[in-house]
C-alpha cells in the first residue's frame, strides 16, 4: 500500500481521488451520524469524515486521541475544513490504540516539560523542530559557500576552554579525569594549520548554575576558526551568517513562521552590516540609562538587553578589557589591557555569540596562561602549534538555541531543543 503525505493532499492535486494516509488522531468530534477525525502526520493535519453507514464507523468509535491509524478515503474540497480539504473515509484501521492522553487535562508549563516526550507531538513543537532543522541546514550551506570545511572535534577534553568552574568532570578510565567539552575552539585552531577555514556544529556542555531564559547545560554550538583573518573579517563573517539564516528562514519557512504567529517580513529585515560599538561606548550608553556598571565589569543579562533596545536588530560590542575575557584572546598591540574580542547581542536574548582574534604568539600565550592561573603543561599541545608557522587567526561560537529563541520570539530557550537540559531539568 502506498501512502500519501497530508501536505501533498492539501495542495489540491488529489481532489476527487482515493488516497491512503497514516498518522495519529489529533482531534475527534462525534455526532449522531458522523464522526470527524482530524489526523496528523509529520507534514500537516487533515479532517476526515466517517459516516454511520461506512464500514469504518465502528473502528472510528473506538479510536482515541493519539491512536495511530491507517485510513483510506476520497479527497474532496471543503472551505470549512482545516487546509480546505477533507477525506471521506472508506476504511480505517487502528495500529496502536492510545490510552487517555494526559496533555488534554493539564497544559501548565511545568507539566508540559515533565511530559516532553509527549509534548513534542504538539503542533507548536512540530513547527519549531522543523524550523530548527532548516536553520541547521542553512548554517551548513553558508559555511560551505564560504569555503569552510566541516570537522568533527572531540567531546571529551582534558583541560578547560572556558572557566574551570563550568566544567562537567567524569572518570574516563581507571583514575583518569576528563571533561565534557565547553567548546571545540582549541581543537579547531589546530585544524586551521591544515585546512585554513573550518567549522563544526556540535554539542557543548556548561555547568553554569544560571536560571535564565537563555541558559542550557547542554546546547548545540556553531563554531568556526579561520587562518589569516582579522577581527573585522570575523565580524563580517558572523553578520553575514546570521543574515543568511534569517533571510533563508523568512523566504523558505513562511508557512511555519505564520503558524507560530510571526510575520516573515520582520525576520527578512535582518540584514548585514550590523551596528558595531566598542565596550567603552557601551559603558557610556548604559551609564546614560542609569546603570551603575563600572568599567572593567562584564555585562549582565539586563545590561545586554538594555543595549539592544537602542537598535532594531543585532549589534556587535568589541574591544573588551582583558580581565573579563579568556586567556586565548589577542590584545591590541598599542593597548595591552584591551583585547580583540567581540560579542554579538540581539534583542531580548542578549549575547548570541562570542568571538575574537586568537593569540598567535607563543610567548604571549604562555604569559596569559600563567596570568590566568592555568598550568602551561595542560595546554602544551595548544601552545605547540604556535611554534610551527603561526598565523593571525580568528573564530567565534554561536548558540543554535539562542538563535532560534530570538528568531522565533520564544519565551524560553527550552522550547528550541527537543530535550532541554538545565540545572533543574534532566528528565526525560
Amino acid at each position: 500500500m502506498t501512502f500519501t503525505g497530508i501536505d501533498n493532499i492539501l495542495t489540491g492535486k488529489y481532489k476527487g481521488k482515493k488516497v491512503n494516509i497514516h498518522g495519529w488522531v489529533y482531534r475527534k468530534r462525534e455526532g449522531k451520524d458522523t464522526i470527524f477525525l482530524v489526523v496528523r502526520d509529520a507534514t500537516n493535519i487533515i479532517q476526515t469524515i466517517v459516516k454511520k453507514d461506512s464500514p469504518a464507523w465502528r473502528t472510528a468509535e473506538k479510536a482515541t486521541i493519539e491512536s495511530s491509524i491507517t485510513l483510506t478515503g476520497t479527497v474532496r474540497a471543503d472551505k470549512r475544513a482545516p487546509g480546505g480539504y477533507e477525506i471521506t473515509t472508506d476504511k480505517l484501521e487502528i495500529i496502536g490504540l492510545a490510552e487517555t492522553f494526559p496533555i488534554a487535562k493539564d497544559k501548565s508549563e511545568q507539566f508540559l516539560r515533565d511530559v516532553r516526550h509527549l509534548w513534542l507531538r504538539s503542533r507548536k513543537m512540530n513547527t519549531v523542530m522543523k524550523i530548527r532543522g532548516e536553520v541547521l541546514q542553512y548554517i551548513h550551506e553558508f559555511f560551505r559557500k564560504q569555503g569552510f570545511i566541516e570537522v568533527s572535534p572531540p567531546m571529551f577534553i582534558s583541560s578547560a576552554v572556558e572557566g574551570g568552574a563550568t566544567l562537567f568532570g567524569l572518570r574516563y578510565f581507571e583514575d583518569e579525569t576528563m571533561y565534557l567539552t565547553q567548546s571545540a575552539q582549541l581543537h579547531l585552531e589546530v585544524l586551521i594549520y591544515s585546512l585554513e577555514k573550518v567549522y563544526c556544529v556540535a554539542p557543548s556542555f556548561r555547568a553554569e548554575k544560571s536560571r535564565t531564559i537563555r541558559h542550557l547545560t547542554e546546547f548545540w554550538h556553531v563554531e568556526s576558526e579561520e587562518a589569516f583573518s582579522t577581527l573585522d573579517d570575523l565580524m563580517r563573517l558572523e553578520e553575514r551568517l546570521v543574515s543568511y539564516v534569517c533571510q533563508s528562514v523568512a523566504k523558505k519557512c513562511k508557512r511555519y513562521l505564520e503558524a507560530l504567529g510571526l510575520d516573515p517580513k520582520e525576520l527578512a529585515k535582518i540584514k548585514a552590516p550590523f551596528p558595531k560599538i566598542t565596550y567603552d561606548e557601551a559603558i557610556e550608553r548604559l551609564h546614560k540609562k542609569g546603570s551603575e556598571i563600572k568599567w572593567g565589569e562584564d555585562f549582565g543579562f539586563n545590561d545586554e538587553r538594555s543595549l539592544t533596545e537602542e537598535f532594531a536588530g543585532p549589534v556587535f560590542v568589541y574591544a573588551y578589557p582583558r580581565k573579563i575575557k579568556a586567556f586565548y584572546v589577542k590584545a591590541y598591540p598599542d593597548k595591552p589591557d584591551i583585547v580583540m574580542s567581540t560579542d554579538l547581542l540581539v534583542p531580548r536574548i542578549g549575547e548570541l555569540s562570542t568571538g575574537g582574534a586568537r593569540v598567535d604568539d607563543k610567548e604571549e600565550l604562555l604569559r596569559n596562561l600563567q596570568g590566568f592561573g592555568l598550568r602551561p603543561e595542560d595546554y602544551e599541545w595548544y601552545v605547540d602549534i604556535r611554534c610551527y608557522g603561526t598565523v593571525p587567526h580568528t573564530g567565534f561560537g554561536l548558540g543554535v538555541e539562542r538563535l532560534l529563541a530570538w528568531m522565533l520570539n520564544l519565551e524560553s530557550i527550552m522550547d528550541t531543543i527537543p530535550f532541554p537540559r538545565t540545572t533543574r531539568r534532566s528528565y526525560p
